[in-house]
């Protein structure tokens, strides 16, 4: 049993944004009240590490300067919780969290209704990243027996053990010698070649796990091209009106819908519409100035103060099919290409992208592909079978290829004023039916890794798409996902990160053969490779 007066500390990591942390507090206040009572009736009482601030209305760890000014009045030795039902930033906790030398617990409320499970993850990432041992639990009401009795193995031996199971190591496995040798050959000619990552300033929100340290990013092939947020700024007041109404012009033509309104405080305008396409050429020509092979946009520190939302340029920027873009010379850029984005900066993911995207067009698909967060689930009925449905949601990076009918089944909806003060829109869409394979690149160990899997892009009723929008953000782009072989605990307390990598295949047999083949080609790159779930390592399953 752990040692002490059987006191557990708290502390809740939060948003930068006051707004966002106001409107999020009672959340967290209730989740905490079902959470103090799950731990007192184990015996053990809660202190919370810092107060609710009557002046800012939250009780939210809303700052690194915060976060380190409260971890220096804790014992260090106490167990610790962090609770998370909101979005918050890792490195407001990460200081503290790095040095504490009692155990530490992460737990999140099994919730859509804001990205609490998102942030948690988030957070578990970054200290898997900084190699800070932790555990991790979620819960929707914290009285079912799986929390219950995991919480209880915390208090009683410091950590908890997760069912682990569905986790294969590549270099276990063997696949069939031709896709090896696909794989191998890629990763050897683009190591030979090298690829540039475009940054637009790094470390968003936070999100520590989301910086590949230089050297272990080098061993890939890859180099980064550190770009400001400012210089792309500058660049869009370089592109003219006429060249963003042409691709509006483009967007509409292709049946995209864009819900335009008057009051520009609340409602998504045309002229943020266009300075969101400003972005997006700018975007396009600054990435063929360098070279770069995929980019990244920060946005939410600097942008969001200047100008409108980037997630529209992003999900244009991830299909191979998009408004054309020339060069202030007059040329097209990336001319039939789409240049593979990673949203918000999370350069694993621009790796992921990267190889995702030309290694299915190598093999004669479409490469284009996404990020998203993995955001919330729920057990459902699918055509007899009992499946565990995730909900995927991201504000931007969703190509148009992904959506029921394309462009046509796109709009654009403004983005919550509370994080987006001066609007733009989403590129909007529900995620077609169809095989998927899904992967993750994370740090851990001073080492890159890869989780990768099979899976499949399910179809609900449209009803209840609109139902989990309203609950959710209904300004996003969605798919509803289950993942083979892979149950809601198991990936919960495997995956270390926020975001997931999705590209479709034609068929599950086709899945099957491009995540072997995937797998070969980041374990050229020097990446470990895990394959998790139901993957067929030698091809026989039909």
């Amino acid at each position: 049993m752990l040692k002490g007066n059987k006191e557990v500390l708290l502390v809740a990591s939060g948003d930068l944004r006051i707004a966002a942390n106001q409107n999020c507090w009672a959340t967290q206040n209730e989740m905490e009240q079902l959470l103090a009572r799950a731990i007192e009736k184990l015996g053990w009482t809660v202190k919370r590490a810092h107060q609710y601030n009557e002046v800012k209305k939250h009780g939210f760890i809303d700052s690194q300067k915060m976060g380190m000014d409260v971890f220096r009045n804790l014992d260090p030795e106490q167990p610790i919780i962090v609770a998370e039902s909101v979005w918050q930033y890792s490195h407001h906790v990460l200081s503290g969290l790095t040095t504490h030398k009692g155990p530490i617990l992460t737990v999140a409320n099994w919730s859509g209704q804001w990205p609490g499970l998102v942030g948690m993850l988030n957070l578990n990432g970054s200290l898997s990243k900084a190699g800070v041992a932790y555990s991790s639990l979620w819960s929707e009401t914290f009285e079912d027996a799986f929390f219950t009795s995991s919480l209880k193995e915390w208090f009683e031996t410091g950590a908890i053990k997760h069912d682990q199971s569905h986790v294969k190591d590549y270099s276990l496995v063997k696949i069939p010698q031709a896709e090896e040798q696909v794989g191998k050959d890629f990763a050897d000619a683009f190591k030979s070649r090298k690829g540039i990552m475009g940054i637009f300033d790094e470390g968003c929100m936070g999100m520590y796990n989301a910086i590949v340290p230089d050297d272990l990013l080098h061993r890939t092939g890859f180099f980064k091209e550190r770009l400001s947020q400012s210089a792309l700024f500058a660049a869009m007041r370089k592109v003219s009106v006429d060249e963003a109404e042409e691709a509006l012009n483009w967007l509409l033509e292709q049946g995209m819908t864009f819900e335009w309104g008057e009051n520009p405080e609340t409602e998504l305008t045309r002229e943020q519409t266009l300075e969101q396409l400003k972005m997006y050429i700018a975007s396009l020509r600054i990435a063929e100035e360098f070279g770069c092979d995929t980019i990244g946009i920060q946005y939410q520190q600097g942008l969001k103060d200047l100008t409108a939302a980037s997630d529209l340029t992003e999900g244009l920027l991830n299909n191979k099919l998009r408004p054309p873009v020339l060069s202030e010379s007059g040329e097209e850029i990336y001319a039939g290409h789409a240049l593979p984005h990673f949203n918000e900066v999370d350069e694993c993911a621009g790796i992921d992208g990267y190889v995702t995207y030309h290694l299915w067009e190598q093999l004669g698909l479409d490469g284009s592909n996404t990020l998203h967060d993995l955001r919330w689930g729920k057990q459902r009925n699918m055509n007899g079978v009992d499946e565990f449905v995730w909900l995927f949601m991201i504000s931007g990076a969703a190509p148009a290829s992904h959506f029921t009918d394309g462009y046509k089944g796109a709009s654009s909806i403004r983005q919550p004023s509370m994080f987006f003060p001066f609007g733009g829109g989403t590129l909007r869409g529900i995620s077609k039916p169809g095989s998927i394979v899904w992967s993750r690149v994370f740090v851990m160990d001073n080492k890159l890794h890869c989780d990768l899997g099979v899976g499949e892009a399910v179809s609900l009723p449209l009803e209840e798409t609109q139902k989990i929008w309203s609950e959710t953000n209904p300004e996003w782009p969605v798919m509803h996902a289950v993942l083979k072989g892979v149950t809601r605990d198991q990936m919960m307390a495997r995956h270390k990160a926020n975001h997931i990598q999705v590209a479709y295949a034609p068929d599950a047999e086709k899945a099957q053969e491009i995540c072997r083949i995937k797998a070969a080609a980041m374990t050229g790159l020097g990446i470990e490779v895990h394959f998790c779930g139901d993957v067929d390592f030698n091809g026989s399953q039909k």
